[in-house]
């Protein structure tokens, strides 16, 4: 080989490798995002991202304008990937407000968004078993769950191909509703009040391009990584949630701190 080629070998061997290294055989198979708005009037804005590789998902999901506190401690709010056959796979109008006590339930949202399919907790168990587990909700009311360990169920997967994955947070500060929502339990969870579980933020999953971010997505800061998010819930008195003090939290939990 002469030196005119062996020029010409070096880069091209360069330029082989760094197309094996991007190749899309190496990335996440698909990538969905939404912008998470506002619903009952919450006041609040977020952004989710959830790129898919077989059956485990990375989130990164970021919330802001929620109520922040109850009973002096930081609101733990509860979000989850809703879908199923029988749901429309949208976000529910005011339309849904069926006994018209002004706040969009659980149930009276369910036929547009559909049953908990997928939790996103900030650790731990991701199923739909630990939809009502608040020492696994987000903090506060600005935060940020990113995870790369996400294990979706079938009906999850069904929902993100067929468009029809919907993503809700639930929790709503008591002092903007009506008096008689204020009082009232929970439509799914009565030892809790009507507030804690019904829906705040709610946004539709579309596909995207890789790591591509909703626009209008929110930008919460880092503050604070809360580490275990250990707490004590008081049922029936409200929600009381022994955590630490603060007003913004960002929750990072990778799979190699469960090693």
């Amino acid at each position: 080989m002469n030196k005119a080629m062996r020029f010409l070998a070096v880069p091209t061997l360069a330029f082989g490798a760094l197309a094996l290294a991007s190749s899309p055989a190496l990335a996440a198979e698909e990538s969905y995002s939404s912008t998470l708005n506002e619903l009952n009037g919450s006041g609040g804005t977020g952004s989710i991202t959830l790129d898919v590789n077989g059956d485990t998902a990375s989130v990164d999901l970021k919330v802001s304008g929620l109520a922040e506190t109850f009973m002096d401690a930081p609101y733990p709010h509860v979000q989850h990937i809703h879908t199923g056959a029988q749901a429309a796979g949208e976000c529910p109008t005011a339309a849904a407000d069926e006994n018209g006590d002004g706040v969009i339930n659980t149930t009276e949202g369910s036929p547009a968004y559909g049953p908990i399919t997928n939790t996103l907790t900030t650790s731990g168990d991701t199923s739909p078993a630990a939809a009502l587990d608040l020492k696994l909700a987000g903090m506060g009311g600005n935060y940020q769950i990113q995870r790369d360990d996400v294990q979706l169920t079938p009906e999850t997967k069904a929902g993100l191909e067929a468009g029809k994955a919907v993503v809700v947070v639930h929790g709503l500060d008591p002092a903007t509703l009506s008096a008689e929502a204020a009082a009232a339990p929970s439509d799914i969870a009565p030892e809790l009040p009507l507030a804690a579980t019904s829906p705040a933020l709610c946004g539709v999953l579309a596909a995207t391009q890789m790591g591509a971010m909703p626009n209008g997505g929110a930008d919460t800061g880092v503050a604070q990584d809360t580490g275990s998010n250990t707490g004590v819930l008081a049922l029936g008195g409200g929600l009381v949630l022994a955590a630490a003090a603060g007003g913004t939290y960002v929750v990072r939990r990778r799979a190699a701190d469960q090693a």
